[in-house]
């Protein structure tokens, strides 16, 4: 049995939801590991982000947002609005906000650097909810060297947080024959 696993790295935007289309790298993944029957998960490394399964959209809004990316974020938008002030949602509480108070870029966790420029990039509440629902993995099944995502399926990493551009990855693990 053969393991194989890679990163892809992405960088977010700030002022709204970030979507990447990330088929073309998961399937180079899967060649790369030369597992021809197994199974590849596709997993994000931050709360704030979810990878996803869905049917490319031909159409974009202005922003560059496929029509159903667009639905997704109106559809949410009314589950679980943009964290705008402190108190909107329970989180972040006051402990939580005294625990990163100190954090720098020295600070770490899991070995990645946690840095929070500011408070107010606290008030992600509704990117760490949408990152839950929407869940941050999926798996494939890999057969002929290829996922089984049929012909119009699509794999989708979007960072939910808004408040600032960060770098993001997204782990890939191939295991199989």
């Amino acid at each position: 049995m053969t393991v194989h696993t890679d990163t892809i790295q992405l960088h977010s935007k700030a002022g709204r939801p970030t979507y990447f289309e990330i088929t073309d790298d998961v399937r180079r993944i899967i060649s790369e590991s030369g597992v021809t029957t197994g199974i590849c998960t596709v997993a994000s490394t931050h709360t704030t982000c979810s990878v996803f399964f869905e049917e490319y959209c031909h159409d974009v809004d202005f922003a560059g947002d496929e029509f159903i990316q667009a639905d997704l974020n109106e559809g949410l938008d009314k589950i679980f609005p943009r964290c705008m002030t402190n108190n909107q949602y329970h989180h972040p509480g006051p402990a939580h906000v005294e625990a990163v108070k100190g954090m720098t870029d020295d600070a770490t966790s899991t070995g990645d650097t946690i840095l929070v420029p500011d408070l107010e990039s606290l008030l992600n509440t509704e990117a760490h909810l949408r990152g839950t629902l929407i869940g941050a993995s999926q798996t494939f099944v890999v057969e002929d060297a290829t996922p089984q995502i049929g012909a119009v399926g699509y794999v989708y990493f979007v960072d939910w947080d808004p408040n600032r551009e960060r770098d993001r990855k997204v782990k890939v693990a191939v295991i199989g024959e």
